[in-house]
């Protein structure tokens, strides 16, 4: 079965990643970095290996964002940035196809463990199946 894994962040956090901490996150440094990258890619490598990974991906900042709505008249409404009442938004993601929840569940376990910054924000890390086939609609 397919699960998408998807890991949670603010454009605080992207922030406080690019060394400006604030409020809700330490500044990041060099070496906080580095082992974020180090443990990200070691995880990736052993999913590659054990063929559970489809895909994996870290996502742009939300600065970057930019929103497709439709008005009144369906006509297109097009805003840059993320919706000012989203505090977490989608940080990046693994498309995943493991035996059963319960391996899926372990592997978002261990993404939990990626080290962070003292006093940095720790979201929980979300498992969504994939639906793709008949089996999928229970």
């Amino acid at each position: 079965m397919k699960y998408l894994v998807m890991v949670q962040g603010t454009q605080a956090d992207y922030e406080a990643q690019s060394g400006k901490g604030n409020a809700t996150s330490p500044a990041w440094s060099e070496k906080d970095l580095q082992a974020m990258f180090a443990f990200m890619g070691a995880l990736n490598d052993d999913l590659a290996e054990s063929g559970e990974i489809v895909d994996g991906q870290g996502l742009a900042e939300p600065a970057q964002t930019r929103l497709v709505d439709v008005d009144k008249d369906g006509r297109p409404v097009i805003t840059d940035g993320p919706y000012g009442e989203t505090k977490e938004v989608l940080a990046g993601y693994w498309v995943l196809d493991c035996a059963s929840l319960d391996r899926v569940t372990e592997i978002a376990n261990r993404i939990q463990q990626c080290p962070i910054p003292e006093g940095a924000p720790n979201y929980p890390v979300v498992i969504r199946p994939i639906m793709g086939g008949p089996d999928d609609a229970s």
